[in-house]
């Protein structure tokens, strides 16, 4: 055996240095292998991903990605962390959101792992006269509220200082946020802010006699689930803060006041690099306001998990989902996290929905070790590339907003609606095309399983800023072919002839199978089209095959009966072939007209 020396030498110090052209002529290499041909100087664009907001992710991040310095957590732009220690003493702030009056839940939840409660109040939720009754047994020194009350926040804040007071709880052991968001309630309705007078004398109040409750939350959910991209939720978020610094300037309060008055609420989805490099961004953002105002402060953050990419079919994946989401929320340094449960889309959570929720956070933070080390993507030139640009896009549309008049006239003119409807319409093209998948729902789907139910829940606020989910189109396709089976007893169904041996139609028939599922329509693939039940087919094959016995079999079956003949792959000239499944169709459109002619209202 040779023992290599101890000399201090590097183990690649006799390996000669790559460099980069060699590394892009090798990619250009396998892309010509794949029927791809690029200049070697494109093979990095070839394999770049665009997203919203025109930034892109290349497949390769080096030194030479330059980005400003991070600094260190704790100190401005305080893009490492808004404090020093970040959440390496107790992990982050698990908090769980309630919207009904259920003290049982309450206390199961503080008992076995949440440490914050997040109480929705007034119009939507829990009653304000109950916010006794829902908080009964809770230590109120113990266990910080926030409250999410709309235009009740008046009356929710003075109830809960009520009980404060009433159990003795003591002025600075109170802890939280009265969550007065006049913007975010204007959002959500369509109705004018309510008037900030009595939002300043809750600040004042706080600022005054309760250091550790805040009065106002920046809540950039209604953004985000309007279908809002990550920079236009920053760009939301930083105008929704300025006018409320704004207005606390004049009601008297100082900068410093002001900034300790604001929590700010973010979503977090799984797309994990995105949601960590937004939080970071989010933070160097906000320095920068204040820095102007005179007076840098970190940004306090409550990640929320995402509801617009909860799916109400096969509502388990939700958990995967929300797990990545916790995850790159307490990478990216958020100070508080909310695990939506699994089954919100479609009501009231269950006991096991809220318990998978909040061992989520658990298990990151007790088992995974996620919060002992502070920033932990810091460093990272893919990580620092994507934050540098992103808070340069949220910038952008933070001076758009500005340029409109600010938040509450871009609201009410409808110009920012209009400006998130455009992004989600993009959104949505590439949902129905499934070039972004939604797993149990545009892939994968499965006809057989069981529907969850659960007790609806009370209805949140509406008449502004629509609520999105990525599952819509697919779940209104879902939802007419539930309704053939309960009227029929049969979904609607499609016969996918194989033609060929197994290794010429495996991919295309599965291919063809989890497309057609995904709108409701049962694929038959056993015995003759005659014997299916089926009134459509799709012909499932290799090219070659296509070129010999497509026309023949497409002639036969329509003679059989078959009133539409698909082909799986792409439109060539086949004679007796009516349209054409393959990768980036327009699968809803697909999936809907076939239901139409199917007489699948």
């Amino acid at each position: 055996m040779t023992v290599l020396p101890d000399d201090g030498l590097s183990l690649a110090s006799e390996f000669p240095d790559a460099t980069h052209e060699q590394w892009q002529r090798l990619v250009a290499g396998v892309l010509r292998k794949s029927g791809r041909e690029v200049p070697e100087t494109a093979a990095e664009d070839a394999l770049s991903t665009a997203l919203e907001d025109g930034l892109g992710i290349r497949p390769l991040y080096s030194a030479h990605d330059a980005a400003p310095d991070a600094g260190l957590p704790g100190f401005a732009p305080f893009l490492r962390g808004g404090r020093a220690e970040g959440n390496t003493v107790g992990g982050w702030d698990v908090r769980q959101q309630h919207t009904a009056v259920d003290g049982g839940a309450v206390l199961a939840d503080l008992e076995n792992g949440v440490t914050s409660l997040w109480l929705v109040a007034g119009a939507g939720g829990i009653p304000v006269p109950s916010l006794g009754r829902v908080l009964d047994g809770v230590y109120l020194d113990l266990a910080p509220v926030v409250l999410d009350a709309g235009r009740d926040v008046e009356s929710a804040a003075r109830e809960l200082l009520r009980l404060y007071e009433e159990r003795g709880v003591a002025k600075e052991a109170a802890r939280g946020n009265l969550g007065a968001d006049p913007l975010g309630h204007q959002a959500r309705t369509g109705d004018e802010p309510f008037g900030f007078a009595p939002v300043a004398g809750l600040a004042r109040l706080c600022a005054e006699g309760y250091p550790g409750l805040r009065a106002l939350t920046v809540d950039a959910l209604p953004y985000h689930e309007a279908g809002g991209s990550a920079a236009q939720e920053l760009g939301c978020s930083l105008a929704t803060g300025v006018a409320y610094l704004r207005e606390l300037d004049e009601a008297g309060l100082s900068v410093e006041q002001a900034c300790a008055q604001l929590e700010f609420r973010y979503a977090a989805t799984a797309d994990q690099f995105l949601t960590i490099a937004k939080l970071r961004a989010a933070r160097r953002l906000w320095a920068r306001v204040t820095e102007v105002c005179g007076a840098p402060v970190g940004q306090l953050q409550h990640a929320v998990t995402s509801p617009v990419m909860m799916a109400r079919r096969d509502p388990w994946v939700n958990m995967l989902r929300t797990t990545v989401a916790t995850l790159a929320a307490g990478v990216g340094g958020a100070d508080a996290v909310t695990v939506l449960p699994f089954d919100h889309a479609l009501g009231l959570p269950d006991a096991f929905a809220r318990r998978i929720a909040r061992n989520t956070s658990t298990i990151l933070v007790e088992e995974s070790h996620l919060s002992r080390v502070i920033d932990p993507a810091g460093g990272s030139w893919y990580v620092e590339r994507l934050t540098d640009e992103l808070a340069h896009a949220g910038w952008e549309f933070f001076q758009w907003i500005e340029r409109e008049g600010g938040q509450a006239e871009a609201l009410r003119s409808g110009r920012l609606g209009q400006e998130l409807a455009k992004t989600w319409e993009a959104r949505s093209a590439k949902l129905a095309q499934r070039r972004e998948p939604v797993t149990g729902v545009s892939e994968f789907p499965n006809l057989a399983e069981r529907p969850v139910e659960r007790v609806p829940a009370p209805a949140p606020p509406a008449g502004g800023l629509p609520r999105v989910r990525r599952d819509e189109a697919y779940e209104a396709l879902r939802a007419r072919s539930d309704a053939h089976l309960a009227a029929t007893g049969s979904r609607p169904r499609i016969f996918l002839a194989a033609m060929g041996p197994a290794a010429a139609h495996t991919a295309r028939l599965t291919f063809a199978s989890n497309l057609f599922q995904a709108g409701g329509i049962e694929p038959v693939t056993e015995g003759t089209f005659e014997d299916s039940g089926a009134t459509e087919v799709c012909l499932c094959s290799s090219d070659a095959l296509y070129e010999e016995q497509a026309a023949d079999t497409a002639r036969a079956l329509t003679a059989a009966g078959a009133g539409h003949v698909f082909l799986a792959g792409r439109p060539g000239q086949y004679p007796g072939i009516d349209g054409y499944v393959f990768a980036g169709c327009d699968t809803v459109t697909v999936l809907s007209t076939a239901l139409d002619r199917m007489g699948v209202s």
